[in-house]
């Protein structure tokens, strides 16, 4: 691999590289699921990098050997506590596609190479620290953290487990984006606090024998309670996912040994310190000690992160309960001062590969009320239709790229995260922004998420109806048209989501043949932690209406289904009948 950066671009990840620092010990370590990737799309690299701004010594140990504790000992004891994150993926989803398959490979490990990390790798690597290094200070947190923080259904045990926090053994769980937690727990810990004191912090839960000290918290189902009943696991969940708002309540959860407090979110970070934490002195490379490219590092290396957060809620997504529905936006200096040291990289051929968030689009807040006060409690900024109160404005969003365009050896800027299609055609000038779209930034094929086509499948979903795609396709052809242009769309569908039936199954492969869509991988749902989709899977119940709701969950029927999404294929001409004669449909021709 050509890498120009050397190790002293890095933080230590061993004794070699304390030495050359002259540091006899670390004040923090930072222990990964992921390849030590120095980018700001790597969440061990924002916290790591964050620790050292602050003027600490940090050290990078990642994807330990976990098979004994010696590895986590390379660096010694840290003074003060040690950070763990299973990586930018559940370590569950990283290592299997469905109970019984393992993946064959790991985007974020080097050459993707599997194995490198264990099964729920927080719990692995706390309880390794804890044999080596006793009862110091350990502080969870990561996406694998951050959506197991209660108790919470597991697909691949088929399961409720209890909270991470008191599985892992750890002190302290951060949720959801760490900064503001990071930088008030590194200096309580520095000024001697004790960890267990910490009890004010926002978007922390702690655990506790004694639930007198949170007695303003609202009690949730314990976990003995939403194991044993389907019924209160969603009632559970329903409490839970309306108090996720900086303006939320204290929640606390009976998780048998411990009692596990859930603070409310953090308020979002201001543009300022959003730029900060985006501008900190990373390497932008895999650590030099890998032999090969790490590929997620690939996909995002000449990629700009423009903000955080969505509130477009698609019930099957994490991001929600783990970014939050507010928008925190960086500013358009700061996201220019980013594009202008990317031209400055080597490798770097004049195309920035994509600038957004978790959607695109989103580049601003839905509303000034759920900036000041939080999202709205029970209603949805575009579900089940857009908002009276959203602010469905792309102007922003084009000054923005039009000033990236202009910036000197910038060919092309690209978007490649999701789009919201119904947040534009929702904009009074959402014509202008497909213009614009459409003649800049698509990379020959634009891809959506319509997801699904039968309604009621599409509400369960919270998605916009199958009518606003077809609108919104209907604009991109003509703009292409316009412009001259061949330019195609790649729609994303799901099979097997909880409410869809072989019934509605067929309801979509009929669209997709009308869209002439013919996707070459189909995308059946998996449920993750802590989705309002996953919710419905375990429990057979919508969390918010209380009623019941169809899952597919033999195997057979997925197979049909997965072959309905893909009905022209030869190879699955014969499950594509079966499904047909199920249906007593078994003329149709599809």
């Amino acid at each position: 691999m050509n890498n120009k950066k050397n190790r002293f671009d890095f933080l230590p990840v061993c004794r070699e590289d304390m030495d050359a620092r002259g540091w006899s010990e670390l004040d923090f370590l930072c222990v990964i699921g992921d390849a030590y990737v120095d980018h700001p799309s790597f969440g061990g690299a924002i916290i790591s990098r964050l620790l050292e701004s602050l003027g600490y010594r940090v050290g990078v140990i990642a994807q330990p050997d976990w098979r004994s504790a010696d590895d986590f000992a390379r660096m010694g004891c840290p003074r003060y506590a040690a950070f763990v994150a299973a990586g930018n993926l559940d370590s569950m989803l990283a290592n299997y596609s469905s109970p019984d398959k393992k993946r064959r490979k790991d985007a974020y490990s080097p050459n993707g190479q599997p194995g490198k990390r264990p099964d729920r790798a927080t719990i692995v690597y706390c309880n390794r620290i804890r044999e080596r290094f006793g009862d110091i200070p350990v502080v969870i947190g990561g996406i694998e953290a951050s959506l197991r923080r209660t108790a919470h259904y597991d697909y691949w045990s088929d399961s409720v487990r209890r909270s991470i926090l008191t599985d892992s053994r750890a002190d302290l769980l951060i949720y959801g984006m760490a900064e503001r937690q990071v930088e008030a727990v590194a200096p309580r810990l520095v000024s001697g606090e004790n960890i267990r004191d910490m009890r004010d912090i926002a978007g922390t839960c702690w655990k506790t024998h004694n639930p007198e000290g949170a007695q303003d918290a609202v009690k949730l189902p314990s976990f003995g309670e939403v194991a044993d009943d389907k019924r209160t696991f969603a009632e559970a969940f329903r409490i839970f996912y309306a108090e996720q708002s900086f303006a939320g309540r204290r929640l606390i959860q009976d998780n048998g040994a411990w009692h596990v407090v859930h603070n409310p979110p953090p308020r979002p970070l201001s543009q300022d310190e959003l730029d900060r934490i985006y501008e900190l002195p990373y390497a932008r490379m895999p650590h030099p000690s890998y032999d090969g490219d790490v590929p997620a590092f690939a996909e995002v290396n000449f990629s700009i992160t423009s903000h955080r957060g969505c509130f477009g809620e698609c019930s099957f997504c994490a991001l929600s309960q783990h970014q939050g529905r507010v928008i925190q936006s960086r500013s358009a200096a700061g996201i220019e001062r980013e594009a202008r040291l990317l031209t400055s990289l080597p490798g770097f051929k004049g195309y920035i590969s994509d600038v957004g968030g978790p959607t695109a689009n989103f580049i601003g807040g839905s509303c000034k009320k759920s900036v000041t006060d939080g999202p709205c409690k029970g209603k949805s900024c575009l579900f089940p239709k857009p908002c009276k109160f959203l602010q469905a404005d792309h102007g922003e969003f084009i000054a923005l790229l039009r000033r990236l365009r202009a910036i000197p050896g910038v060919k092309k800027v690209f978007l490649r995260s999701g789009l919201r299609y119904d947040y534009i055609m929702a904009d009074p000038n959402g014509g202008e922004f497909i213009g614009e779209l459409c003649r800049y930034h698509v990379s020959g094929q634009l891809k959506i998420a319509p997801e699904h086509a039968a309604p009621s499948v599409l509400a369960l979903m919270r998605k916009p109806s199958a009518e606003a795609a077809e609108r919104f396709i209907g604009a991109y052809k003509e703009a292409n048209r316009r412009l001259g242009k061949a330019q195609f769309l790649v729609p994303y569908f799901m099979s097997a989501h909880p409410g869809c039936g072989l019934g509605e199954a067929l309801e979509l492969a009929l669209f997709m043949k009308k869209l002439n869509a013919r996707p070459e991988q189909a995308q059946e749902f998996t449920p993750t932690p802590g989705t309002v989709s996953t919710c419905m899977y375990h429990t057979g119940i919508d969390p918010f209406t209380g009623k019941n709701v169809y899952v597919a969950k033999e195997r057979e029927e997925k197979k049909l289904q997965r072959a309905l999404l893909q009905y022209w294929m030869p190879e699955n001409r014969a499950l594509v009948g079966k499904a047909l004669k199920k249906l007593g449909k078994a003329n149709l021709m599809i």
